[in-house]
């Protein structure tokens, strides 16, 4: 039996967001993360109106939730990882200009 129309596009959206999460391309999932809601508004219709089964919209919505949790904590990692270096950056900024400002002003 063929693949209803909202659940293949659900299928593609996902598929879409794993090589996007593995390849860490944090542009591609804000964008993907954009295309969720117009996703699956219409597989929510479809249920509603009885044209799809109940099982197979909930496992699609599973799959969907457990990504989308595997993503954030991948972004917050991400995002801390960002942080650690811009703090480092930043320390390392600071010594340099302590250096500078010791030899620009020797001692008398």
């Amino acid at each position: 039996m063929p693949v209803p129309e909202q659940l293949e596009a659900v299928d593609t959206l996902v598929g879409h967001l794993k090589t996007a999460l593995a390849e860490k391309n944090w542009e591609e999932l804000a964008r993907l993360n954009e295309l969720v809601k117009p996703t699956i508004e219409p597989v929510m219709a479809a249920l509603e109106a009885g044209e799809l089964s109940p099982e197979p919209v909930r496992e699609r919505l599973a799959t969907l939730q457990s990504f989308c949790d595997r993503a954030n904590i991948s972004a917050n990692e991400a995002r801390a990882e960002a942080q650690k270096a811009l703090k480092e950056v930043n320390q390392n900024r600071s010594a340099a200009k302590a250096y500078q400002n010791v030899s620009s002003n020797p001692r008398k």
